[in-house]
C-alpha cells in the first residue's frame, strides 16, 4: 500500500468517525421524538401525512404487527413499481428509440423486488431500458421507502431491547415518515446539489447526438442522475442510472463526488451505532460495536488492496509498483481517473454496506482481491451493512458471542441486562442459519443445472464458480453488485435471484424484531460479578473471532472451490 492510498483510506475513516457521532445523536433524537433543528419544517408534513393515511401516531405495535406492516410495505410497493415498469411505454418521458432493451414480465419482477428490497441487482442497462418515469417515480422512489422501511425496522430493534415487560417496539408508519421526513430527504437534498455542483446532471431531456472524430454516430444518454444517484447511495440501495454505475463519468465525475458517494453509504449505518449506544443507556456498547466495524472494514481495504495492487504474478517482467506515471496493479476493469486506492475504497465499501454502487468491474480482480468482496457480504451485511439491518446484524452476532461466552463459564447468557432463553435462541439460529441455507442450495441448483450454466458466457471453471456464489450472496445481502461475467437476464436467473432477494430482506428482519420482542418483555436485571462486560475489548475480540468462525464454518468449502481454487490454478 502505498502513502496516497493509505492516506485516502484514512482520510476517509476519519470523516466517518468525526461525523458518526453527531448523526447518532440526531437520529436519536428523531425517533425519541425529542426536538431537533428541522422540525419547524417536518412536523406540519407530518401531521398532514397522519391526516391523509389515518394512522394513530400514538398507537403501539407487537413485532408482528410492526413485522407484518413492514412486510406488506414492501410488497405494495414491489407490485406498484412492476406495474410502472411493465406500463412505462405508455408513461410520460418515455423514448422509444433509445430503449434498445425491452422490459421482459420475468425481468420486470425482478426489478420491482430488487428495488423494493434496496437489493437494485441490475439485469438491466438502465440508459436503455428504463424510461425517466420509472427511474424517478419508480426506481427513486423505492430508494427512499425501501431504505426508510429498512431504517424503521432498525429503530424498532434497539427499541425492543431498551424496554422492559412491554409488549410493543413503537409504530411502523411513525418511524417510516420520521426516517424520511427528517433523515433521507434532507439528506439526499443536500448531497444532490454538491453532486450537481461537480457535474452530475440532473434535467430531462432527450438524449443527445453527436459524431466522434471518426464520423460516427453517438448518443450521450441525459436525465435526472442527481436524484437517484444520491439516494442510491443514502438509502444503502445501489442501482445505476447508467450501465456503468458508478464507473460512468455522469454518476461520478471526480475523485470528489467519489468520496461523497462513498460518504453517504457509510455514515447513517456506522452514526447507527451511536443511536443504538445512545438508546440503550450504554454508549461504550455503540462504540464497541462501531471499533469492530471499522477492524474488519480497515482489514478488507488492506487485503483487497495488497491484491489488487500485486497484479498477477503470471506476468513476469511488469513492474505492479505504483509511481508518478504510473499506477501499477491490476487495472484491468477500473477506472484511471479513480485508480487502485479509488477502486479499492468504493468496492470494500459497498461490498460491506447494502449497496451495489460500483466505479470498477469486479468480475475484473484478482482472484483474492474478489474474494474479499465476496467475503465482505457473506459476513452478513453487519460491516455498517444497510440502513437498519447492519446494526440488528451485530446485535445477533454479539448474542452468539455471548451464548458461547456462557456456555464456556456455565451461566446464563445476559446481554444488556436480559437473558439469552431458549426463545431467544431460537431466532438467534433462525437468523444465523438463514443466509447458508438459502444461497449455498441456490449456487448448487445454478451449477448443476442447464439453465443456471448457461450464464456463463465468459468464464467458466472456478471463476464462473464464483460469478454465482457472489450473484446468490449479493442478492440475499441485498447488496447488488455482481461479477458481470455472469449473464443473469434470463428467467432462472430473473427469478431465483429474486426468490434470495425476498428472503434476505424479510427472513432476516422477523426474527430480529421476534428477538428485540422477547428481550422487551424481560426485566432488567442489575449486573454481577459473574456479568459478562459486552463492552470490553476482551469481548470485542470474542465477537470479531465468533465472526470469522461462522462464516469460515459455513462457507469456506464454497470459497475453496471458487476464489481459492482460481488463485492455485492460475495464480490470479
Amino acid at each position: 500500500m502505498d502513502l496516497f492510498s493509505a492516506t485516502q483510506y484514512l482520510l476517509f475513516l476519519a470523516i466517518v468517525t468525526a461525523l458518526m457521532k453527531p448523526l447518532g445523536r440526531y437520529m436519536e433524537r428523531v425517533f425519541s421524538r425529542k426536538q431537533t433543528a428541522l422540525d419547524r419544517l417536518c412536523l406540519p408534513a407530518e401531521r398532514f401525512i397522519y391526516r391523509v393515511a389515518a394512522v394513530n401516531s400514538d398507537a403501539e405495535m407487537t413485532s408482528k404487527e410492526y413485522a407484518t406492516c413492514f412486510v406488506l410495505f414492501g410488497l405494495v410497493g414491489t407490485l406498484l413499481l412492476y406495474g410502472i415498469l411493465r406500463m412505462q411505454q405508455f408513461l410520460p418521458w418515455f423514448f422509444p428509440q433509445y430503449r434498445t432493451t425491452p422490459l421482459s414480465p420475468d425481468l420486470a419482477l425482478n426489478t420491482a423486488i430488487s428495488f423494493s428490497t434496496t437489493t437494485t441487482w441490475q439485469a438491466y442497462a438502465g440508459e436503455n431500458t428504463m424510461s425517466y418515469f420509472s427511474q424517478m417515480v419508480g426506481l427513486c422512489a423505492q430508494n427512499f421507502l425501501a431504505g426508510a422501511a429498512g431504517l424503521a425496522v432498525g429503530v424498532a430493534f434497539i427499541r425492543g431491547l431498551t424496554r422492559q415487560l412491554s409488549g410493543t417496539l413503537g409504530n411502523f408508519w411513525v418511524d417510516l415518515t420520521r426516517a424520511l421526513l427528517w433523515i433521507l430527504l434532507p439528506g439526499a437534498l443536500l448531497g444532490a446539489l454538491l453532486l450537481v455542483w461537480q457535474g452530475v446532471p440532473m434535467n430531462f431531456h432527450h438524449y443527445a447526438i453527436t459524431s466522434t472524430v471518426e464520423g460516427a454516430r453517438q448518443v450521450i444518454p441525459q436525465g435526472p442522475v442527481a436524484a437517484l444517484e444520491i439516494i442510491k447511495n443514502l438509502g444503502t440501495n445501489g442501482g445505476g442510472f447508467f450501465n456503468a454505475n458508478g464507473a460512468h463519468p455522469y454518476e461520478n465525475p471526480t475523485p470528489l463526488t467519489n468520496l461523497i458517494e462513498m460518504l453517504a453509504i457509510v455514515l447513517l449505518p456506522a452514526a447507527l451505532t451511536n443511536t443504538f449506544g445512545r438508546m440503550v443507556g450504554q454508549p461504550r456498547q455503540g462504540w464497541l460495536f462501531y471499533c469492530v466495524m471499522v477492524f474488519l472494514f480497515s482489514c478488507g481495504l488492506i487485503f483487497a488492496d495488497h491484491f489488487e495492487q500485486k497484479g498477477n504474478p503470471r506476468l513476469a517482467g511488469v513492474n505492479f509498483r505504483s509511481g508518478p506515471l504510473h499506477s501499477g496493479g491490476n487495472m484491468e476493469g477500473k477506472e484511471v481517473r479513480f485508480g487502485i486506492a479509488g477502486s479499492t475504497l468504493t468496492a470494500v465499501v459497498t461490498s460491506n454496506t447494502a449497496t451495489g454502487s460500483t466505479n470498477s468491474a469486479h468480475d475484473s480482480y484478482t482472484s483474492l482481491g474478489g474474494m474479499v468482496l465476496l467475503v465482505n457480504m457473506l459476513l452478513g451485511e453487519l460491516v455498517f451493512g444497510g440502513l437498519g439491518t447492519g446494526l440488528y446484524s451485530m446485535v445477533m452476532t454479539a448474542a452468539i458471542a455471548v451464548f458461547l461466552a456462557g456456555l464456556m463459564v456455565g451461566r446464563t447468557p445476559e446481554y444488556l441486562g436480559k437473558k439469552i432463553g431458549p426463545a431467544e435462541n431460537k431466532m438467534i439460529m433462525l437468523y444465523a442459519l438463514a443466509a447458508p441455507l438459502f444461497v449455498l442450495p441456490l449456487t448448487a441448483i445454478a451449477v448443476s443445472t442447464r439453465a443456471g450454466l448457461s450464464g456463463l458466457t465468459t468464464n467458466t471453471g472456478s471463476h464462473g464458480f464464483t460469478e454465482i456464489l457472489f450473484a446468490y450472496s449479493s442478492c440475499f445481502a441485498n447488496n447488488g453488485q455482481s461479477f458481470a461475467g455472469l449473464s443473469a437476464n434470463t428467467p432462472f436467473y430473473n427469478l431465483t435471484t429474486a426468490l434470495a432477494m425476498m428472503v434476505g430482506r424479510f427472513a432476516l428482519a422477523i426474527p430480529a424484531l421476534a428477538f428485540a420482542a422477547c428481550f422487551a418483555r424481560q426485566r432488567n436485571t442489575p449486573s454481577s460479578s459473574g456479568t459478562l462486560p459486552t463492552h470490553s475489548f476482551l469481548f470485542g475480540v470474542l465477537l470479531t473471532a465468533c465472526l470469522i468462525a461462522m462464516v469460515a464454518l459455513s462457507y469456506l468449502p464454497a470459497l475453496a472451490l471458487g476464489p481459492i481454487l482460481e488463485r492455485l490454478l492460475f495464480g490470479s
